[in-house]
C-alpha cells in the first residue's frame, strides 16, 4: 500500500541500512536484523526515537560483554550504539550546540543525514576500519558492567532538570501500555526490596 506519511518513510529507511554503516569510529558490525526490527516496532508503537535507538545501544552492550570488542568507557559504548541507530535510519536528532563537543555534534549530524538519505557516505577506508576494530578489541569490558551503566544513568539524570525528567516519565507512561506499566511497577518493587 502506498504511503506518503513521515512514519512510513521512517520505516522504509530503517529497512534499508546506509551504505558503509558498519564502519565509522566504533561501527564494528552492521546492526543485526532483530535489532532493526525491534527499533521499527518501537517507532510503530509511537515511542520516541531515543527509545528505538536504545535497541542499538543494548546490542552494543551485548557485544562488549561477549568480548566481540571492548569500550574505553560506557559513554563510548553508548555513542557507538547511537551512531549505528542514526545511520540505520532512526530519526534521532543530533545533540544541540553547547551540550557536546563540536566534533561529536558534526559526527552525529553526518550520521543522521546518512540515515535519512540526505548524504551519501564516502567509501570507507579498509586500513582505518581494521585499525578501529583492533583498537576497540584492546579495550576492556568494564564499560558494560551493571555498576558502570548505573553510574552513567545517574550522571546523565543529574544533567537534566526535574521538569525534564518528569516530562520524560509522563511520556513513557503513555507509550508503555497497561502490560508494560504493570511489568515496570513489579520491577521497581523488586528493586526497592533488594535495597532495603
Amino acid at each position: 500500500m502506498a504511503c506518503g506519511s513521515s512514519n512510513c518513510r521512517q520505516k522504509r529507511r530503517l529497512a534499508q541500512p546506509a551504505r558503509g554503516a558498519h564502519l565509522l569510529y566504533g561501527r564494528t558490525t552492521m546492526p543485526e536484523e532483530q535489532v532493526k526490527e525491534a527499533a521499527k516496532k518501537d517507532l510503530e508503537q509511537g515511542r520516541a526515537p531515543s527509545t528505538a535507538a536504545g535497541e542499538f545501544v543494548r546490542e552494543e552492550m551485548h557485544h562488549v560483554r561477549e568480548g566481540k570488542h571492548g569500550a574505553r568507557s560506557t559513554k563510548q559504548a553508548i555513542a557507538i550504539g547511537l551512531s549505528k541507530a542514526r545511520r540505520s535510519g532512526v530519526p534521532l536528532a543530533p545533540p544541540k550546540t553547547g551540550r557536546q563537543s563540536k566534533e561529536t555534534i558534526e559526527a552525529a549530524q553526518q550520521d543522521y543525514a546518512t540515515g535519512q538519505r540526505r548524504r551519501r557516505p564516502r567509501a570507507p577506508s579498509r586500513r582505518r576500519s581494521r585499525a578501529i576494530k583492533a583498537a576497540l578489541r584492546r579495550e576492556g569490558r568494564g564499560a558494560a558492567r551493571k555498576s558502570a551503566l548505573s553510574k552513567q544513568a545517574r550522571s546523565a539524570a543529574r544533567g537534566r532538570s526535574s521538569a525534564e525528567r518528569s516530562r520524560a516519565a509522563r511520556k513513557a507512561v503513555k507509550t508503555k501500555g497497561r502490560l508494560g506499566r504493570s511489568r515496570a511497577a513489579r520491577k521497581a518493587a523488586a528493586t526497592r526490596r533488594r535495597r532495603r
